[in-house]
């Protein structure tokens, strides 16, 4: 089962820098990211998502290729690619995984102007890891399927300061 977690932070760009962070952690296999989305709120009030997967782009490229297939045994390649990227394009744009895109912008829209908030789904995790790389990275832990105790040591590392590393300072 995944964790949800939300993380809010006072500038638009915190989110992101600590998605991106999130991300090489996956790549080192300390983290199993379900999913990862930052919803900024800027200086109008406007959220807007920034989604870790574009369905749109990935739906119109599969759509292309079994379009292709299919106008080949029709005669018809062309018209084939046009018809199934177009299809496949209107199914990834109307599908949704992960975390539900209403809930993560009513959520953001009760935060400040120029504010971001990161939503993640955590399948699984080596926590000791992924939070020594998290601590001192700000933000203010507002949902979490996590336990009370599990919570309060994100939160934690969360505020906590950086501690140098070895030789500086």
């Amino acid at each position: 089962m995944s964790n949800l977690i939300v993380v809010a932070y006072d500038d638009q760009f915190k989110a992101e820098e600590v998605r991106t962070k999130l991300r090489k952690l996956q790549q080192e296999y300390l983290i199993d990211l379900e999913d990862a989305v930052v919803a900024v709120k800027d200086a109008k009030g406007k959220i807007k998502l920034h989604q870790t997967y574009n369905l749109t782009a990935t739906g119109a490229l599969s759509g292309g290729f079994w379009g292709t297939l299919i106008g080949l045994i029709f005669l018809n390649p062309l018209l084939g690619l046009a018809v199934g990227a177009g299809a496949g394009a209107v199914s990834g744009a109307l599908s949704d995984i992960g975390i539900n895109d209403d809930f993560m912008k009513g959520l953001a829209a009760t935060f400040a102007e120029n504010t971001s908030v990161l939503f993640v789904l955590v399948r699984k995790a080596t926590p000791d890891k992924v939070l020594e790389e998290l601590q001192g990275t700000g933000g203010k832990v507002i949902k979490t399927s996590l336990t009370h105790e599990d919570e309060q040591k994100l939160q934690a590392v969360l505020s906590a300061t950086q501690q140098p590393a070895a030789g500086e300072g």
